[in-house]
């Protein structure tokens, strides 16, 4: 089989911060290994050198990612590689794509891979856009985009079953018919950051460490962890290390949203609490988890997925969460919490109970195991067979 990967990619300076390139990068070479050829076409080169790459232009913001396909240059790529599958990482291109299939001549199966969602549901079953992706009233034109996307295509993947329902439901109101197009195809775990849980006291004395992996925008609920991280700092039992993913962000991004800059400095000022940069180092992002005692998860509430929790998990970390989304679904619920007060007991608890602890970090480190890019890759090929 030969399949065509289209993927967006909305941080080209720092690539270990973008989570779609990251995916790509592990599913190709896994891809590959099944003996399936694999052209990649990003503005970035994903995979192994089993793999095709062509460079596609860096889109200015997550909206041109949205709305500027260029047409003729996907029916010239299509009549290149002359796939049997395409796969559209940024389904709102979906429409597009088909067009450019249609004008090459190609009857290759379209596949889109909902790898974020602008939109997520309130427990009472109320419908909210995004913020990220609301500037100047561009949420609901987005969210038009998504459906006439997923309309476009032949198979419609998702990371969670959480995803599938909110897709599906958001679907139906939208009247598009998904039929027997969905999929639930999670995201590889990354094999470098897998090891077996460490279940010990640590041996500093200056407390245990509970790590924040995630990006700081103010729509994955940031505010609410500086909250959060005041209370722990305060327990004195607990120190925080805050990644800062991004480094220095391009003029483009940070004029649309400069909430990662805010953030990170509104927790820089806080007492305990340490911001590291990876520096787009995969070791040594590795090595600043496994110093640490658990992780906590983002605050975001269209939380479909989240490859930060899975990389701590499957460093054996256990991971505290808000009863959010996918989070809630996916995480022990003895680690789910409703208020902050909550949050800092069972920080607390993963910090002094050994026993707790090493518990949850082989039940953590298990919660990984179906995650292995290989048997990903297999799911994913059975979804566009």
């Amino acid at each position: 089989m030969r399949v065509l990967y289209l993927l967006n990619i909305s941080n080209p300076d720092r690539l270990s911060a973008d989570s779609g390139w990251i995916f790509a990068d592990l599913l190709a070479p896994a891809l590959a290994d099944a003996g399936t050829e694999v052209t990649v076409a990003a503005p970035a080169a994903a995979g192994d050198a089993r793999c095709g790459f062509h460079r596609t232009k860096t889109p200015g913001t997550k909206y041109r990612a949205r709305f500027s396909a260029d047409i003729d240059e996907l029916v010239a790529l299509i009549r290149g590689v002359r796939p049997h599958a395409v796969v559209a990482n940024q389904i709102e291109e979906a429409p597009a794509i088909r067009t450019a299939l249609l004008e090459a001549g190609s009857d290759a199966l379209l596949a889109g891979y909902c790898h974020y969602l602008p939109f997520s549901f309130t427990s009472g079953g109320r419908l909210l856009l995004d913020p990220s992706l609301n500037d100047a009233g561009l949420g609901q034109p987005v969210l038009l985009a998504f459906a006439a996307g997923l309309a476009a295509c032949d198979r419609v993947m998702v990371h969670s079953s959480t995803a599938a329902s909110w897709v599906s439901d958001a679907a139906a109101r939208m009247t598009v018919d998904l039929g027997e197009k969905l999929r639930v195809v999670p995201a590889p775990r990354d094999e470098r950051l897998v090891r077996a849980p460490v279940t010990g006291r640590p041996t500093s004395g200056a407390g245990a460490i509970g790590v924040y992996n995630h990006r700081l925008y103010a729509h994955y609920g940031t505010e609410q962890f500086v909250h959060l991280a005041r209370d722990l700092a305060a327990s004195g039992v607990i120190r925080l290390r805050v990644m800062d993913l991004f480094g220095r962000r391009r003029a483009e991004r940070t004029g649309l949203d400069d909430s990662p800059e805010n953030m990170r400095d509104q927790l820089a000022a806080l007492p305990h609490v340490q911001i590291v940069s990876d520096r787009g180092d995969r070791v040594r992002y590795k090595n600043l988890l496994a110093g640490a005692r658990f992780g906590i998860a983002p605050f975001r509430p269209g939380c479909p997925w989240s490859m930060s929790v899975i990389d701590c998990q499957g460093m054996g970390l256990p991971v505290i969460s808000p009863s959010l989304g996918w989070l809630a679904q996916h995480i022990d619920a003895e680690l789910c919490f409703t208020t902050r007060a909550e949050a800092v007991a069972l920080a607390e608890r993963l910090a002094t109970d050994d026993e707790f602890h090493a518990l949850h970090a082989k039940r953590a480190h298990a919660s990984t195991a179906d995650l292995a890019p290989a048997l990903v890759a297999a799911r994913y090929l059975e979804a566009i067979a």
